[in-house]
């Protein structure tokens, strides 16, 4: 067994998913080998940024509502950030277009991992079933383009 071509598989599809296989055909593993590799890789990176991130961004509005709480107590005002500008309009747009399915399946796939996870967190990480949602994806998504590589090759 090559542990360190599983290894640095793993490693390769937590960075970008979608064009790791191609490396399983370097390293000549079979098939089943690779697809396990790329999706051990994407869905322990998964893990980790989904929930780094929607700790994160919760300690974040916590701190965000315990100043404005702040500066009523104090007196004093306190500024708001925008709310309506072009580039939240057109995630907004992406967002009701997409909806959670397209996001959480195809954000870690073309994005890669991490920041498809971080994404998915930031748009629908209240909703418990995003997540199950983001392993299923990289489940298909790793079947799908390992499949298409050994297709290929």
């Amino acid at each position: 067994m090559n542990w360190l071509a599983y290894l640095t598989l793993a490693g390769l599809s937590s960075i970008k998913f979608m064009f790791a296989p191609a490396f399983g055909l370097v390293w000549k593993l079979s098939f089943l080998e690779t697809y396990l590799s790329c999706v051990t890789g994407a869905i322990i990176t998964a893990v980790i940024f989904y929930y780094g991130a929607n700790y994160f961004m919760r300690r974040n509005h916590q701190k965000k509502v315990e100043k404005y709480r702040k500066s009523i107590a104090e007196g004093t005002t306190y500024k708001r950030k925008k709310n309506f500008t072009r580039i939240n309009k057109a995630v907004v747009r992406v967002k009701r277009s997409i909806g959670i399915f397209g996001i959480s399946m195809w954000a870690p796939f073309f994005l890669s991992v991490p920041i498809g996870s971080i994404v998915t967190a930031k748009f629908f990480g209240k909703r418990k079933i995003t997540f199950f949602i983001i392993v299923c994806g990289i489940f298909v998504n790793g079947f799908v383009s390992t499949l298409i590589t050994y297709l290929f090759a």
